[in-house]
This record gives structure tokens, C-alpha cells and sequence, in this order.
């Protein structure tokens, strides 16, 4: 067997350009929770790296894995892009979603992983990830009609918007299903690309000028559908003027979190549906390469290495971090098993993050081509959520399950607030609190579950 292919953690210089493959993977899906979040982008890539090499350097080097930006996190940032939370806040919140990590995989140490079953179940974990899907579409449907992501602004005209986000859209869907080898690896980056290149072409055959002078046209008093219009609001989708003054070498623009433990409040239990998904994915590596890694190096040290890596990301203004099934998708393929290319895609990744340009360029995307992309991805999470009740074989008729359920998900999206002494719970929060209370306490509970 070849170095490639061994399990064995060798790090040798050959294998660099398998590395850096490994990271353009994963691109797309790393940098697109920044763009949608006012995150420098710059910031993410310098996590990830960072990140994966302290999962490895936690689990010893044993699991050819790539962690960065997590999707299940983009509630709450949102919340801080829309005034509900300042951004340091919120990542004080992010901050302890990864001491929650810490916690579980202290408990899963001494107590078993069964522990993480018996209080974290299918019957809990479908509903809440079906929750982040469902309360995050109305972002992904403002986005791709040219609105900010909370609906209260016009960023784009509605035309353009919608025909560079349904490209975009069409290509990734495409990308996903007729795609070949690594292709159908980086569907989100085709997606992002496709949307980029049609407005562009918009932009360039004054079709975008022509769309925005008949959307101006429709205003009343100001607004138009009720919504006023952003005043940078112009005639191109696309504009290069702050690229050119970006340097080509520059830090990233780190932020340091504040106290907030109201964001703390809101944000850790959300962190409930990652950590289990966190268990699937290790259990999925560990059947791409035929490793056990639950035992060696053990699912509690592989939280542990998640959970560092989330909190120190956050400590410094990046996004939460979680394992990518894209990667994990790439090492099937490639067969590339050998952990130490994981750490050429970190170095990569950290290499990339000084790059000042690279961060401009990616802040030229349109929203539209975001909120395309979205339409599917938010969609994705909602399936998931719903994959988990079926693959776990939950009988959704049954009273118990169906009264879970059914009190999760109305809380969660009906708009339900309960006001705790010290902050307000409200949507996947209060819906995986409610969750996790009514699988502990009411009675008939599922012997499969908890086995």
C-alpha cells in the first residue's frame, strides 16, 4: 500500500498538491458561512487551517478529517449581522458553543459514547436540525430576490437578482447530480462560479443598467414593494472598485469577543444538533477507511478536538468549526486515507488567509448568487433533519414521538418567546431545550433509543 493510501500518519513534501486539492474541496462550503455573515473570509481560511491542525494534533494524527465553518451555526450569526447581538457578543456565545463541546466529550469520557444517545436521540436531534433549515429560508429566499437577508432593504434589483440566482441554483443542483469525479466534490463552488460569471455578463451587456432604471421605475414614495432601496444600490452587480486596494499581503482582521451571556444563552443550544452530527461524521470516516475511530483515538478526544477548535476560532472572530462531509467525500474517492494530507490542506488553508486580495475578491460576490446557493443548502439541512427520523426508524404515529415533535417544531417556528429570568429563549434554542426536557421526562420512552 502506498503512503497515500496507508492510514498512517506520514507527513512528506509530495503530498502537498494533494493536500491543496483537498482544501479547494472544501472551498466552496468554507467561505460561503463568511460571505453570508460579514465575516472576513481571510479569517475563516486562518481558523480552519488552525483548527484542523489542533483536531489532529488532539486525536494524535489518526483521523483524515478537515474542519472549518459550520452551517448549523448561521442562526446566530445572522442574528449579530442583523443588531440583535454585537458581533464580539455573539462570539462569546460561539466561544462557549465549543466549551459545550468540551463538556460532552468529558461526559462521553467517563459515562460512554451511549451517554450521547441516551440524552441526545434521533427523536430531539431530527427535529432541531430540521428547525436551522426551516427558520434560516426566509434569508435564503429575501437573498436571491436581492433583499437583505432579514427582508428590509433592496441590495439588488429583483430581475438580475433572480436570474443570477436561479443560475446559480440550477448549476449547483446540476453539478450534484450529473457531475463526475471531483466535480461532483465542489458543486457549491460551480454554483458560486456559474452565478458570478452570469452577472458579470448582465453587467457587461448593460442588461443590468436597463433592469435597474425599469425596477427604479416601479418606486413609490420611495419604496418599492413596500421596501426602500439600498442608497449604494447602482447600476453594475459587480463592482471592483475596493479590490484594487486591498494588498496583496495582509492580517486577517481578527475580532476578539466580549462577554454576552445572553448570546451564550442563545447560542449553545443550538449546539446540541453538531455535536450528535459530529458522532455520524466520525462513524462515516471511520467506514471510508476502515478504522474504528469511536475507539482509537475515541469519539470523546475527536469532541475534544472540536470543541478547541470551534472555541479558539471564536475567540479571534471566525466562524465555528465542524467536519466536512465534502472532504470526507474526496477521501472516499481519492482514497488518499493518509491523515498528514489533511494537515497540507491546514497549511494551505492558513498560507491562503494572508492573501488581503483573495478576501476582496470574494466580497465582489452579489448577494443573489449567495441566496441561490441557499435556497438549496437551507432546503439540505431541512432533509437532513427529517433523514435522521427515518434512518433511526422513529415511528412518527407513535404518541410519544409524535408529541416531541410536533412541541418542537411549533415552538421553534411559531415565534414562541419564554422568558427565563436572565434572557429570552426563542427558536432552535427553546425548540432543542423543550426537545431534550420532554425525551427525559415523558414516559413510554423508545428502548431503542437508549440501548
Amino acid at each position: 500500500m502506498s503512503d497515500v493510501h496507508s492510514t498512517e500518519y506520514k507527513f512528506q513534501l509530495k503530498d502537498g498538491l494533494l493536500g491543496a486539492q483537498m482544501l479547494f474541496v472544501a472551498f466552496g462550503a468554507l467561505v460561503l458561512v463568511p460571505i453570508l455573515t460579514g465575516i472576513d473570509s481571510n479569517v475563516a481560511l486562518f481558523t480552519a487551517g488552525v483548527g484542523t491542525l489542533i483536531f489532529q494534533l488532539i486525536t494524535k494524527g489518526k483521523v483524515p478529517v478537515f474542519l472549518a465553518s459550520s452551517f448549523a451555526f448561521l442562526p446566530p450569526l445572522f442574528a449579530a449581522q442583523q443588531g440583535q447581538f454585537t458581533y464580539p457578543g455573539i462570539m462569546c456565545g460561539l466561544a462557549a458553543a465549543g466549551l459545550f463541546y468540551i463538556v460532552l466529550s468529558l461526559l462521553v469520557r467517563f459515562f460512554g459514547a451511549g451517554f450521547l444517545h441516551r440524552l441526545l436521540p434521533p427523536i430531539v436531534t431530527g427535529p432541531v436540525i430540521m428547525l436551522i433549515g426551516l427558520i434560516l429560508a426566509p434569508v435564503a429566499v429575501h437573498m436571491a430576490m436581492g433583499r437583505a437577508g432579514d427582508g428590509s432593504i433592496w441590495l439588488e434589483p429583483q430581475a438580475p437578482a433572480m436570474i443570477i440566482a436561479g443560475v446559480a441554483l440550477a448549476t449547483t443542483v446540476l453539478v450534484s447530480l450529473l457531475g463526475k469525479n471531483w466535480l461532483k466534490l465542489i458543486p457549491i463552488l460551480c454554483g458560486i462560479a456559474a452565478g458570478y460569471a452570469t452577472a458579470l455578463l448582465l453587467d457587461i451587456t448593460g442588461l443590468t443598467a436597463a433592469m435597474h432604471a425599469s425596477f427604479m421605475a416601479t418606486a413609490v414614495e420611495g419604496k418599492i414593494q413596500g421596501v426602500a432601496s439600498a442608497p449604494w444600490m447602482d447600476t453594475v452587480l459587480i463592482s471592483f472598485g475596493g479590490l484594487a486596494d486591498r494588498p496583496w499581503l495582509a492580517m486577517p482582521n481578527f475580532t476578539f469577543p466580549t462577554w454576552d451571556f445572553n448570546a451564550i444563552l442563545f447560542v449553545v443550544p443550538i449546539a446540541i444538533a453538531p455535536a450528535i452530527e459530529h458522532f455520524g461524521d466520525v462513524l462515516a470516516i471511520g467506514s471510508i477507511t476502515g478504522k474504528d475511530y469511536v475507539k482509537d483515538p475515541g469519539i470523546q478526544n475527536t469532541m475534544l478536538g472540536d470543541g478547541i477548535a470551534t472555541s479558539l476560532a471564536s475567540m479571534v472572530g471566525g466562524p465555528p468549526n465542524t467536519t466536512y462531509s465534502e472532504v470526507s467525500g474526496a477521501v472516499a474517492l481519492t482514497r488518499a486515507f493518509n491523515p498528514a494530507i489533511m494537515t497540507w490542506a491546514a497549511i494551505t488553508a492558513i498560507l491562503l488567509a494572508f492573501v488581503g486580495k483573495l478576501g476582496g475578491l470574494l466580497a465582489t460576490i452579489p448577494v443573489p448568487v449567495m441566496g441561490g446557493i441557499m435556497l438549496l443548502l437551507f432546503g439540505a439541512i431541512t432533509v437532513i433533519g427529517l433523514g435522521t427520523l427515518v434512518r433511526s426508524q422513529v415511528d412518527l404515529m407513535e404518541s410519544r414521538n409524535m408529541i416531541i415533535v410536533a412541541i418542537i417544531m411549533v415552538t421553534g417556528l411559531g415565534g414562541m418567546v419564554l422568558n427565563v429570568g436572565v434572557t429570552d429563549l426563542k427558536g432552535i434554542g427553546l425548540g432543542a431545550i423543550i426537545g431534550v426536557i420532554l425525551n427525559l421526562v415523558l414516559p413510554g420512552k423508545d428502548k431503542k433509543e437508549v440501548s
